[in-house]
């Protein structure tokens, strides 16, 4: 994030780097930067004849090279997007000449996704002399609850723990597709408003109630009750709550459990930061811990991967999911 924000404050203060290597595995920020360099370093009128989007599949190195050395016409600028630059991999290393000497009046971007450029290699070392390199790095799972809060409160919003978690169970670890959904949210809610779970059931869709998150409670707490009301809910909506989502999310779960028990400091903070878990779900594990003593949480982590292999069809031939859901509560609980 802060990395993002130098490269936005030296666009905004007229100092932009003459190449932006964008790359890497998430391609959430390398759309972005490149969508704000292609909607603000020029104005509208200079656009027509100084702004070029190229893509890797369509082109090679040699024409965005050509491209590049033009000189912009009635502007300071020129800007040339490459989009799935990741396409030009194979000869990539053909842009050393002019990265080495790069066009001062043209700003050559190129959004290489899921891949990045090998730092022994002489194109890094160019474009980290006369250019820019941005590195986008998957989000962990446990980064991205974070990252939804400190999102939101950049639109001055509120979200509730609870709230993230629900987003990040839902929609996985796609930081676009939270985006968009947040996006959509921002504009149905005033701001200054906390984002609670009842907000995301109305406007997103997912239930507060039965969900992955409100099954693992569930069952910390040992409440078969809620849980298998969970179970049934997810039996009749496999679609919107597969199998191998649920069974992953409990594995993280008490793997986790294993390692509080582990522990010799139990205090909160501690907790938080060993287990990588948010101080407001702690209390989770502290419960957990009393119904599920060392022992047992080793043998449901057994049962849980042998179960996953079920679902995948492994020593179970199309089993219901129906099925294998009351075979996961009855070996857990």
């Amino acid at each position: 994030m802060d990395k993002v924000k130098e490269i936005v404050s030296e666009i905004n203060n007229g100092n932009p780097k003459p190449i932006y290597f964008l790359m890497g595995e998430e391609p959430y920020y390398i759309d972005r930067i490149s969508q704000y360099i292609a909607e603000n370093v020029l104005t509208e009128d200079e656009k027509g004849f100084n702004q070029m989007v190229l893509y890797g599949k369509d082109t090679s190195v040699d024409e965005v090279v050509a491209n590049a050395k033009r000189f912009p016409m009635m502007a300071p600028y020129q800007v040339v997007i490459v989009k799935e630059a990741q396409h030009l991999s194979r000869t990539i290393e053909n842009l050393v000449p002019y990265a080495e000497n790069p066009q001062p009046t043209t700003i050559l971007v190129f959004c290489y996704k899921y891949k990045k450029l090998d730092k022994r290699k002489k194109l890094y070392k160019s474009i980290h002399k006369t250019g820019e390199l941005f590195e986008s790095k998957k989000l962990y799972d446990n980064q991205v609850a974070d990252w939804i809060r400190r999102t939101m409160a950049s639109k001055k919003y509120k979200i509730s723990p609870k709230s993230c978690v629900m987003l990040v169970e839902f929609l996985g670890t796609d930081l676009s597709k939270i985006s968009n959904e947040l996006d959509k949210l921002t504009l149905i809610v005033p701001p200054t408003t906390e984002i609670t779970p009842e907000l995301i059931e109305e406007h997103i869709g997912i239930s507060k109630d039965f969900n992955n998150f409100e099954l693992k409670k569930a069952i910390g707490e040992r409440n078969v009750k809620k849980a298998s009301r969970i179970i049934d809910y997810f039996a009749q909506n496999p679609k919107d709550n597969p199998f191998v989502v649920t069974v992953t999310l409990l594995n993280t779960f008490f793997t986790q459990l294993l390692q509080y028990h582990g522990l010799k400091d139990h205090s909160p903070g501690n907790v938080a930061k060993v287990l990588g878990v948010n101080p407001y779900f702690v209390n989770e594990y502290v419960v957990a811990a009393r119904n599920y003593p060392m022992k047992r949480v080793s043998g449901i982590i057994s049962s849980l991967r042998r179960l996953d292999l079920k679902g995948k069809g492994v020593g179970a031939s199309n089993m219901a999911q129906a099925d294998l859901l009351k075979e996961l509560l009855s070996e857990i609980i």
